[in-house]
């Protein structure tokens, strides 16, 4: 039990935690350089994607852990864990909807997947830190977490100037 425990976490914070930040940061400061036209589109959708199947796989081991541990409740956690797998299988799905640049619709279109995206990003980072205070772990391994975060935020911070 503890080592689906770990393993939960760890793909929860990659997922959730790092990948996501990551995919946002690049679609939303990439795509402002012509000659990163179509990579930048590529590389978001590979890194969402691929948080998307590891947070998959997370939520699967939060299920399995949840149903093992009778009588241990973490409310909390578990209802942004539904949340965050619910508006990211949305948003996965939202992406065979797409309309094409030039269409009328994309505007509207394009309102939602940034809404829904900084929703997933708040909330996953919100749940790491939910899950971290739940196991505990030392505190190197919440500083380094903080440390990650610290590290996009300032990565972000630069290129918005």
């Amino acid at each position: 039990m503890v080592r689906i425990v770990q393993i939960h976490g760890i793909l929860n914070a990659v997922s959730w935690g790092i990948l996501f930040p990551i995919g946002a940061i690049i679609a939303r400061y990439m795509r402002i350089f012509e000659s990163a036209d179509p990579a930048w589109f590529y590389l978001h959708v590979s890194c969402q994607f691929s948080a998307y199947v590891i947070g998959v796989a997370g939520w699967g081991t939060g299920l399995k852990l949840g149903s093992e541990s009778e009588g241990i409740r973490f409310t909390g956690h578990r209802n942004i864990g539904i949340a965050l797998f619910a508006l990211a299988t949305i948003q996965m799905f939202a992406m065979l909807l797409r309309p094409k640049k030039d269409h009328k619709y994309r505007f509207y279109w394009n309102i939602y997947h940034h809404g829904v995206g900084y929703a997933i990003l708040i909330l996953g980072i919100i749940n790491v830190f939910k899950g971290l205070n739940i196991l505990n772990p030392q505190d190197t391994y919440k500083t380094a977490y903080i440390a990650v975060i610290a590290i996009l935020g300032g990565i972000a911070l630069l290129l918005e100037a």
